[in-house]
């Protein structure tokens, strides 16, 4: 009779965790790089050797959690709703990218590569969320820096900051603008790097 008991329990038992213990399937997202087309023939690549460092960022921005914030200093994160990549690592895919994609440069490469690099751009990521106020809004906020090696100095710095509207009330919306936001950062950086190079010719 017991044993009876027993497995009548843990029938209903396996009922109630397959019923009641289901969890939502999480939706992962990430962000594109634009396609580009090929660099202008008449603009001449920099003799330089580019080495784009790694994004520094605060534990939220180095996970895949989602963030979101509002107009005071509280933030949370979507539990259903991820990134594909940490948000530091598809940044730093995309700016590599379109500095590649320029043609301005003899080469753009990873700092963890092994090539000896004339200048060393780095950034730090203080914003990379959902801002919920009058209105939603996706906000990124970014600080770069630009060493030259041989010297050791920074010859280079740019803030960027820009909150992208939100056309839409869901998760894809936002996502889809902080993706704008991040292009509009990344073609802002190559421009004035740009202008810095043809300002600040190579020897």
């Amino acid at each position: 009779m017991q044993k009876i008991a027993a497995s009548a329990f843990l029938f209903f038992a396996l009922i109630c965790v397959a019923g009641c213990g289901a969890a939502r399937p999480v939706k992962y997202y990430q962000l594109t790089i634009p396609s580009q087309g090929p660099a202008s023939a008449d603009a001449s690549p920099y003799p330089v050797i580019l080495l784009l460092g790694s994004l520094k960022a605060s534990h939220l921005y180095r996970e895949d959690r989602i963030v979101y914030g509002s107009t005071t200093e509280q933030m949370g994160t979507y539990e259903g709703h991820r990134w594909a990549e940490p948000p530091t690592e598809m940044i730093e895919a995309s700016l590599l990218h379109t500095l590649r994609s320029s043609g301005r440069y003899q080469s753009v490469l990873p700092l963890t590569s092994s090539a000896r690099g004339d200048f060393v751009l780095r950034g730090q990521l203080h914003d990379f969320k959902e801002v919920t106020g009058n209105g939603l809004i996706a906000r990124v906020t970014l600080d770069f820096e630009m060493r030259d090696v041989k010297s050791g100095q920074t010859v280079w710095t740019h803030s960027y900051t820009h909150d992208e509207p939100v056309s839409g009330k869901d998760v894809p919306a936002m996502v889809a603008a902080l993706n704008r936001n991040v292009q509009r950062a990344n073609a802002e950086v190559s421009s004035l790097l740009n202008q810095y190079f043809a300002a600040h010719p190579p020897k």
